[in-house]
């Protein structure tokens, strides 16, 4: 089982060296089958040249995309860049670039696939979970989207909507994309998230989260999410969704 772990990166030259680092320490510890793909999305600092002259013992591959083109175009084009040639039994974990999010997770994220998960997402909100150094306004957001997509959606086992840090077994993936072809995505920016997960699931996918400590106190710089803006996507998706326009 092979894994492939997708980083969409805009602006993070100073983060992205100990999130790699942590990935390569997890990676020699667990002694995966796995590689990373960092997306460069268009940065203007030295973030593309930290992915390319990175020194670690775990396959590191580069996707420079010129210029910045959104989160959502990030995320669509690493995946199905990592999605070829592997087979149906892998794995594409999609993991903030900010190193907010321990990569030693996705042990237990993969092991979750293994035993019959479709999508397993990183939960801020299952028992066990911790949130740390996130803004007020954030931190309502989440949960605000959260309580509305339980309430109106309710996936069965799913609290957290939102969160990019996710594990897909790759013939799910695989499925979605070809059902949706150039529709995979089409919301811009950080509700694209919310979008992937609804139209994964719509493929009758089994669905599992774990409980993740998320460590925002360690991001170096500013959120790059306006939040209302991305507030008022959110709704608009929600609606679209019980509308019945994300069907294929």
């Amino acid at each position: 089982m092979h894994i492939t772990i997708v980083l969409p990166a805009y602006n993070e030259e100073e983060s992205l060296p100990p999130l790699l680092q942590k990935i390569n320490d997890a990676y020699n510890h667990y002694k995966w089958d796995a590689s990373v793909l960092v997306v460069n999305d268009g940065s203007v600092d030295n973030t593309l040249a930290v992915a390319r002259n990175f020194k670690a013992d775990i396959q590191i591959e580069v996707l420079d995309i010129q210029p910045n083109s959104g989160l959502a175009y990030a995320i669509d084009s690493g995946m199905r860049k990592a999605i070829h040639g592997l087979k149906d039994t892998d794995i594409v974990i999609t993991l903030d670039a900010d190193d907010s999010q321990n990569p030693f997770l996705i042990q237990r994220m993969a092991q979750q696939v293994a035993e019959g998960s479709d999508l397993v997402i990183a939960s801020r909100y299952q028992p066990g979970a911790r949130i740390k150094g996130l803004k007020r306004s954030r931190t309502f957001f989440s949960w605000a989207a959260g309580f509305l997509f339980r309430v109106l959606v309710g996936f069965e086992g799913i609290r957290d909507y939102t969160c990019g840090f996710r594990a897909y077994r790759v013939d799910m993936l695989r499925k979605t994309i070809s059902v949706y072809g150039d529709k995979f995505i089409t919301q811009k920016g950080f509700g694209c998230m919310v979008e992937i997960l609804l139209k994964v699931a719509g493929q009758s996918a089994t669905l599992n989260e774990i409980p993740m400590i998320l460590r925002y106190d360690l991001k170096q710089g500013e959120s790059k999410m306006n939040v209302q803006k991305t507030m008022k996507q959110t709704l608009r998706l929600l609606l679209d969704y019980k509308r019945g326009k994300l069907n294929p």
